[in-house]
């Protein structure tokens, strides 16, 4: 089969075309002829061999969900066969022509769905389910500010948030991409280059959650933000790793500081967060009240290309591969 390939940690031209021995299942495994493999954040870190526990980094075929057909399974899967459509959460290996998935971590292609659609959706809501609706505790009548709208994880929260009950405000870095938040739900979305998130969020009365992805100097801000007893998730410090912040009024008011990343987390906690997924996301799905972002669609070849627009940060939503 053809991979893309991480030949050695750098840029996207580190991405090649290579053949690699198709996959067979392992037990508990099912093999996946893929047809779109989503693009993430995450896979720029591990192309440039910065992903925490990712170890050497060569060699290594990216790609942390897809949708396509079940090929192959592996002893003691009962609940796939071949033929079935699905997509699915891994590690590693998306961006090739198949890929071996521990079969607890596959769900069903929701129906209406193409696969460039179906494949923008596990690494995204795995994590905004867990980082907002599980550490953040976000609940119906509660507000929750979105950092980066306009990204995968983005569009993922802005919708989930609305559809379960909160209120919802964003942060993105063009008017456009302000414009396409609320499209999707947000009550406001912020130009952080021109407005002050923290001094008008503050007059609108705070948030209760803040999904944060930014770090750095936003860390401070989106704490005094916070409404009392409120939570601010991590899932990523783009401007920094390192803040400074007032202990004692994280204290006095109850704050929550947490964070998270899924990568690294073993199989059975994916496992259990697939079925949380199933049981309160998947509904939402069929009849489409969340609605597929995908920006653009790429060849499976077009892996480079594809980074260098991730890396670019102008896109809105999802981009995707799309494997013969």
């Amino acid at each position: 089969m053809n991979a893309i390939v991480v030949t050695q940690p750098g840029g996207p031209e580190v991405l090649q075309l290579q053949p690699r021995p198709v996959p067979e299942p392992a037990a508990h495994q099912v093999v996946i002829k893929v047809q779109a493999a989503g693009i993430n954040r995450p896979d720029v870190l591990l192309r440039q061999g910065k992903y925490g526990g990712a170890g050497n980094v060569t060699g290594l075929v990216p790609g942390l969900e897809i949708a396509g057909v079940v090929e192959q399974v592996g002893a003691g899967v009962t609940r796939w066969q071949p033929g079935e459509a699905v997509c699915a959460l891994l590690a590693e290996g998306g961006y090739a022509e198949y890929a071996a998935v521990d079969a607890r971590h596959c769900l069903p292609v929701p129906a209406g769905w193409s696969m460039p659609e179906a494949a923008t959706l596990p690494e995204t809501v795995f994590t905004v389910w867990h980082n907002v609706f599980e550490r953040g505790q976000l609940r119906p009548g509660e507000t929750l500010l979105v950092h980066g709208g306009s990204s995968g994880i983005g569009t993922t929260a802005i919708q989930l948030g609305r559809l379960l009950g909160a209120a919802v405000y964003a942060t993105a870095g063009t008017d456009d991409k302000c414009s396409a938040c609320e499209a999707l739900g947000a009550v406001k979305c912020f130009n952080y280059k021109s407005e002050d998130f923290e001094a008008k969020l503050r007059q609108l009365g705070g948030a209760d959650v803040v999904l944060d992805m930014v770090g750095g100097d936003y860390t401070a801000k989106n704490l005094n933000l916070l409404k009392d007893d409120g939570r601010l998730v991590f899932i990523n410090a783009m401007r920094g790793a390192r803040a400074e912040f007032n202990a004692l009024e994280v204290m006095r008011r109850r704050l929550t500081i947490t964070g998270s990343t899924l990568r690294p987390r073993s199989a059975d906690f994916k496992a259990a967060l697939a079925a949380a997924v199933e049981q309160h996301v998947w509904p939402l799905l069929a009849g489409k009240q969340f609605r597929p972002v995908v920006y653009r669609e790429f060849a499976l070849a077009e892996a480079a290309q594809a980074h260098r627009l991730l890396d670019s940060s102008e896109h809105i939503g999802k981009l995707v591969l799309r494997v013969p």
